[in-house]
């Protein structure tokens, strides 16, 4: 708890929306929130009503930058333990950088608190391993072009040439762009799913290929707030890993040969 008694701003990740998804220290924080400044178009009810009913709540979905850090400001210089609650985990399009430099320019301290990205939530709804022996050992967290700048380097065609399983966030509503630039490299019938407000009640879960994703995500109402999956490793097939091998040898196990 030392750290806590200098730390008056934490950004604190929800995770995907399952209060029980929640790290422990972020539901420590929550509960002993005395401001917290939170994007209520992005976090559910079930985790915002952890924070006390007496603590002031900030809904950031209609401030802007200068509001949001003035806020925080504010309630930290009262002594106020403050808590910036971003969906998912803060360092994943949480556009935390910026609000962190100004709280340095003030002279606030803060910290960070982990959260359960909706990518790791999503490949446990699919009940899939992103990165599947002989198939794809890396992932891409990305998305798709739009008002936010994007690298030509780091386009959707030039990550599809690693065969990596792809993850993209914000980018639901540029799904058929999006397949039209992977297929190319992944195949038509490469496996696709898309899942929105994952780890909650109201989870929709969309099964697909490059060829037919956008069109079933666009037959499920599916607009926003979900995350989209491409890849082979999907397809839960692949080599076996080597970890668990009677013949793979390690620190803590001798490799055997015999049955």
């Amino acid at each position: 708890m030392d750290d806590d008694v200098e730390t008056r701003v934490w950004f604190v990740g929800a995770g995907p929306g399952d209060p029980e998804l929640l790290t422990v220290k972020a539901a420590r924080l929550l509960g002993s929130a005395e401001c917290c400044v939170y994007a209520g178009s992005l976090v559910p009810d079930a985790i915002t009503s952890l924070v006390p009913a007496d603590v002031q709540r900030l809904d950031s979905a209609r401030m802007d930058l200068t509001e949001i850090v003035d806020a925080m400001v504010q309630a930290a210089r009262v002594g106020k333990r403050v808590v910036r609650l971003h969906s998912g985990d803060p360092s994943i399009y949480g556009a935390i950088a910026e609000q962190m430099r100004e709280l340095d320019k003030a002279g606030v301290a803060y910290g960070v608190v982990p959260g359960v990205s909706s990518f790791l939530a999503a490949a446990a709804a699919l009940k899939t391993e992103l990165t599947s022996p002989g198939v794809a050992q890396t992932v891409v967290l990305t998305r798709a072009s739009g008002r936010t700048h994007k690298p030509e380097r780091e386009s959707l065609a030039a990550v599809s040439r690693l065969g990596a399983t792809v993850c993209l966030f914000l980018s639901v509503d540029k799904l058929a762009d999006a397949a039209r630039e992977l297929e190319p490299e992944f195949g038509s019938d490469c496996p696709a799913a898309v899942v929105r407000h994952v780890s909650r009640p109201d989870q929709i879960v969309v099964r697909g290929t490059i060829a037919d994703i956008a069109a079933k995500t666009a037959a499920a109402g599916i607009t926003r707030t979900a995350l989209a999956v491409f890849g082979r490793a999907l397809a839960g097939a692949g080599e076996d890993s080597r970890l668990y091998s009677r013949s793979f040898e390690h620190g803590y196990r001798d490799g055997r040969t015999q049955p």
